[in-house]
């Protein structure tokens, strides 16, 4: 059932409603593992580390709400409930217990590792059936891009 009728195509629906949920799980998770790793950080970079993560926290919660968004705007119902998430994700679990700070920056450098490899997979989907979606994914891509440069860096 579509309560919003969307201006593209069923076929170019398909392959967009995809790719949106596809960034959502992806979202979603990358918040909850920040924020899992944030709450269990420790070491001689605590600080730093524990305020970045809430920084990057912020990013996924943010740009999760604007792919959640859009996907709504196209009449598609945006599914970020845990048991989607856990399925959708290409995110790998996240280190249970106290993680010490490199392996922290570490788990998060292969996490937005991960999904920067996938929100281009879905640049290239979208961008004829929904040149709209597609841009949504760059500045997606080019935020998580720059959080990847400075985790990195936090690890020499």
């Amino acid at each position: 059932m579509y309560v919003v009728k969307s201006p593209l195509s069923d076929a170019d629906l398909k392959t967009v409603s995809e790719a949106l949920q596809g960034a959502l799980a992806d979202l979603v998770d990358l918040g909850l593992v920040a924020k899992q790793i944030h709450w269990n950080v420790v070491g001689p970079r605590f600080r730093s580390v524990h305020l970045q993560l809430d920084e990057l926290v912020d990013t996924a919660r943010t740009y999760s709400d604007t792919v959640a968004e859009r996907a709504s705007a196209l009449g598609v119902s945006p599914d970020g409930r845990a048991a989607t998430v856990a399925v959708g994700s290409g995110i790998d679990v996240t280190p249970e217990g106290w993680v010490d700070d490199t392996t922290a920056v570490q788990t998060i450098v292969d996490a937005l590792g991960v999904m920067i490899a996938r929100m281009r997979e879905r640049i290239t989907a979208t961008g004829d059936p929904d040149p709209v979606s597609q841009d949504i994914f760059i500045q997606v891509t080019a935020e998580l891009e720059k959080q990847h440069w400075m985790f990195q860096a936090g690890n020499g």
